[in-house]
């Protein structure tokens, strides 16, 4: 099992702004897909955006133009860039990379 080491939410203002990171204890050069997922208040987890091993990404209807997921395979480190945030972008945020999930992160958007 490998264990996923998430950086710390945060309470951030609408219209904030935010990055999580994400580190791997393995090397991410040959891992072919990355993703992020997020699990608001009371809902189930939901996607959220997937790089692949060659930089292509996607994203959730819901976050496109505003998040920009990224990745450092020189860090093993992959980053979820969250610009414009709603209040409804609140949830526990995880990242998710070969069979395995980070520990989870609180993003908390609110005046």
């Amino acid at each position: 099992q490998v264990q996923l080491v998430e950086s710390v939410g945060g309470l951030v203002q609408p219209g904030g702004s935010l990055r999580l990171s994400c580190a791997s204890p393995i090397s991410i050069f040959t891992i072919n897909h990355m993703r992020w997922y997020r699990q608001p208040p009371g809902k189930l987890r939901e996607w959220v955006a997937t790089i692949s091993r060659d930089g292509t990404t996607n994203y959730a209807d819901s976050v496109r133009g505003r998040f920009t997921i990224s990745r450092d395979a020189n860090k093993n480190t992959m980053y979820l860039q969250m610009n414009s945030l709603k209040p409804e972008d609140t949830a526990v945020y995880y990242c998710y990379l070969t069979n395995n999930w980070g520990q989870g992160t609180q993003v908390t958007v609110s005046s």
